[in-house]
């Protein structure tokens, strides 16, 4: 019974960690990214999916 129990948490534990190594990757990269080119590229995305932003 503690095996399993071990496993279920270590199991939860994993897409958490996932969320926080890609959130503060994603954070670090913006960071030295020049505001222009961020903008730039996030205005492009909104084009592609067709969502308004003008």
């Amino acid at each position: 019974m503690t095996t399993q129990t071990q496993t279920a948490s270590r199991a939860g534990i994993l897409p958490v960690m996932f969320a926080v190594v890609l959130g503060l990757g994603i954070i670090s990269v913006t960071g030295h990214i020049q505001a222009a080119a961020l903008h730039d590229a996030a205005h492009d995305v909104r084009h592609a999916t067709g969502f308004p932003c003008h």
